[in-house]
């Protein structure tokens, strides 16, 4: 059975990237997710964490894209089982 795996520093690059395109700050960011400091947001785009499924939600409302345009896959692996 082949399983994606999602490649962290580069969905966040990816979020990096597609925020600015939209012209939206960290700062804005952090105001629409209501959190107290940005270091979530700059945890995304250094790939050192991802966005909760209802945050990348809201993420991909906010730029204007589609969940799957934020996410960066790798190749399936392959996983034998038991």
């Amino acid at each position: 059975m082949a399983i994606p795996t999602i490649d962290m520093v580069r969905t966040g690059q990816n979020i990096n990237r597609l925020r600015k395109l939209a012209g939206v700050s960290v700062k804005d960011l952090q105001d629409v997710f209501g959190f107290a400091t940005p270091q979530a947001i700059y945890k995304w785009q250094h790939g050192a964490a991802l966005p909760t499924i209802d945050n990348l939600v809201v993420l991909a409302a906010v730029l204007g894209v589609k969940i799957d345009d934020i996410l960066v896959m790798n190749d399936a692996q392959v996983v034998l089982s038991a």
